[in-house]
């Protein structure tokens, strides 16, 4: 049996958006196209120290790959669909949305401790406005740091400081070990038995351990925040403990845990969404979207939008915020699947009269936009 043709696939370069391009090719294989994987640097990546929300124009990370698709470079592109603007080129479309993963963040500890368990004044590292004000509206004691990096490297800055307090302590014991004629075990403050050398215990060690063990320490998390989709699809699931956060309390992003194959529209684009949309997810997505591009928000507001398809409505709840979630405007709605695009435009619209439009506006001054 032929193939269906070769489909040219652009995605970032980072580890995990290989990984989801990764995804998107393999489902197209099961359906019988041959794919080719093109990496671009875009420059959402190569400004790595800057914070997501101030990188400019909505869009840091999509514009370049959707560029590649225009000029004709490759055939398609994949991207985060929370990474992608709601408006972009007439010529393209959003080909396929592929079955979403899990959209709700997770908090990240060294001990999986929950977020009520964190002691008074913890330190929590996200990039996320979002998060930020969901954190503070929560835990007003929280002292929220900026977080940037690929998920591996945000997983090695909050065990980075815990691992190499730890290579001290055995490096003391070996040493006190090494004077000791008795043969007793050496033991830290708290007289906990060290059975394995320093060395013994580095050889157990996971690979990202041993990354977090060389990394520079500027900033001591106690947790972290990252959406729990990227954790699994990045294969980093078992490297550390998490708590999911609930995403009907701590509302993710418009389009967070899904994923967006966009195309130029035509015959090409028509044969993607037969062979790998997925229905469910690309209704949840459009009401999120929608919502989000009626309110206005981008990434530049602390701002959450969720829609989980419930028979024949898609069930709906909002979060807006200010900067330090002392403010806010949530609401939570069943919109019609029928009519669930122009549903979610008039239920964006109530919340912005009800001062959501206000608090993006706030947020816009704050960024300097």
């Amino acid at each position: 049996m032929g193939t269906r043709g070769t489909v040219r696939l652009a995605t970032r370069g980072s580890a995990l958006a290989r990984r989801q391009a990764g995804l998107v090719a393999d489902a197209l294989e099961g359906r019988r196209y041959e794919v080719e994987v093109v990496t671009v640097e875009t420059t959402g990546d190569q400004l790595r120290d800057e914070l997501i929300h101030r990188l400019g124009k909505t869009g840091a990370f999509v514009r370049e790959l959707d560029e590649r698709v225009l000029s004709g470079d490759v055939d398609a592109a994949v991207h985060s669909m929370k990474d992608v603007p709601t408006e972009g080129p007439d010529e393209l479309v959003t080909a396929a949305v592929p079955e979403r993963a899990r959209p709700n963040d997770a908090l990240l500890t060294p001990s999986g401790v929950s977020l009520a368990e964190l002691p008074d004044g913890a330190t929590v590292g996200t990039s996320s406005l979002r998060r930020r004000a969901q954190l503070l509206a929560e835990r007003p004691d929280l002292e929220v740091e900026p977080l940037r990096g690929n998920v591996d490297t945000r997983i090695e800055k909050l065990l980075a400081s815990g691992l190499q307090s730890e290579r001290e302590r055995r490096r003391v014991a070996d040493h006190e070990r090494e004077d000791r004629d008795d043969g007793e075990e050496s033991r830290d403050d708290d007289g906990a038995e060290y059975e394995r050398s320093t060395e013994e215990w580095l050889e157990g060690l996971s690979a990202l351990e041993r990354a977090a063990l060389d990394r520079e320490v500027d900033v001591k998390y106690d947790a972290i925040v990252l959406a729990e989709a990227g954790i699994t699809r990045a294969g980093l699931a078992d490297a550390v403990a998490y708590v999911r956060l609930p995403p009907t309390e701590f509302v993710p992003a418009p389009g967070q845990g899904a994923l967006a194959v966009t195309a130029r529209g035509g015959e090409l684009a028509e044969a993607l969404n037969g062979a790998i949309d997925h229905p469910r997810s690309r209704v949840e997505t459009t009401v999120e979207r929608v919502m989000l591009d009626e309110l206005g928000g981008g990434c530049i507001a602390p701002m959450g939008i969720y829609g989980v398809l419930q028979g024949e409505y898609v069930r709906t709840n909002v979060q807006v915020f200010d900067r330090d979630g002392e403010e806010s405007v949530i609401a939570g709605r069943d919109l019609p699947v029928e009519r669930h695009a122009e549903a979610a435009r008039a239920f964006g619209a109530e919340l912005a009269d009800r001062g959501a439009a206000e608090l993006i506006a706030e947020a816009r001054r704050e960024a300097g936009g």
